[in-house]
């Protein structure tokens, strides 16, 4: 099973729960009943673990050019010997496209149940995310589709808790995750991965901009995270007050812009960008266990 959910990077893809239960808990401003609570719990695992399994499934080919000379170090939530399995051979390409299948049509099911509507937003988020792997030799704005790929789920949480939630609310939570995937997790990546990304001349924003120039998108993309977090209680019905607002900041200081900085200071490859990726990661999770508090002593 390891090298299945090495396929899938099951480690990050948990950490990534995160942010859609974040999300629910601000909206409602209280836990859902506990049924939904465990539906939505293996729905979302199901989603995760199959659009990430996709990614190595689609990108399979460019991934054995990639790692010709070896994998690199990865991250801390992904630094698996079994990382890419697809490309190392440990995993048939068949059984990968089965294990993909199986969640896929779970997350739907789960999906269908909660509300029919994250059907489409679960359909269109794993499209987004075969565009978004065929664009790697194409353009660097591919960034752009990863951004909409991540909101999917939070967006999807919304209406597990909200049948007819505010749209300007929704494009709120939107435009804050879009930009700290950019920032946190996806240049960062990205900038990692810039000796392999080489060989195959895939079009990335660290290869094609220059690291100074992606260092300054992901510095400014992590202030907008931080900022626009300081609006969300907005979509909230709880009174979130002063307090919420410096917990919120100051994880975002500690996890997003502190790490942000050093990478654009330092302009290091590979190391320091992992640093900021696994940094950025754990973001969702302090932002879950804020509101989680909150929550309970409302």
């Amino acid at each position: 099973m390891k090298r299945f959910f090495a396929l899938s990077r099951t480690t990050h893809g948990v950490l990534d729960l995160a942010m859609p239960g974040f999300v629910a808990l601000l909206w409602l401003g209280a836990f859902p009943q506990w049924q939904t609570i465990l539906l939505s719990i293996f729905t979302a695992f199901a989603a995760y673990t199959a659009i990430y399994a996709l990614n190595d499934l689609v990108g399979i080919v460019v991934d054995k050019e990639k790692f010709v000379g070896g994998i690199n170090a990865g991250y801390s939530v992904e630094a698996s010997n079994m990382r890419y399995p697809l490309a190392q051979n440990i995993l048939p390409y068949r059984s990968g496209w089965l294990w993909f299948v199986i969640w896929f049509v779970l997350a739907l099911i789960g999906s269908y149940i909660l509300n029919p509507v994250i059907v489409f937003i679960l359909a269109s988020a794993t499209a987004l995310e075969v565009i978004y792997c065929l664009l790697l030799k194409v353009t660097y704005l591919r960034t752009l589709v990863s951004g909409l790929v991540k909101s999917s789920g939070p967006i999807a949480a919304i209406f597990v808790v909200d049948a007819s939630p505010d749209l300007v609310k929704v494009l709120l939570v939107l435009a804050w995750i879009f930009v700290w995937e950019i920032g946190g997790q996806n240049i960062p990546a990205d900038w990692n991965d810039t000796v392999e990304d080489k060989r195959v001349n895939a079009k990335t924003i660290p290869l094609q901009l220059g690291t100074q120039t992606a260092g300054v998108i992901v510095l400014l993309s992590l202030a907008l995270t931080v900022s626009i977090s300081l609006l969300l209680p907005r979509i909230s019905p709880l009174n979130l007050g002063w307090l919420y607002l410096i917990a919120s900041a100051a994880v975002g200081i500690f996890l997003l812009l502190k790490p942000g900085y050093e990478l654009f200071r330092r302009q290091e490859e590979g190391r320091m960008a992992a640093r900021l990726f696994d940094s950025a990661s754990y973001y969702p999770l302090a932002q879950l266990v804020i509101i989680s508090i909150f929550v309970l002593v409302k």
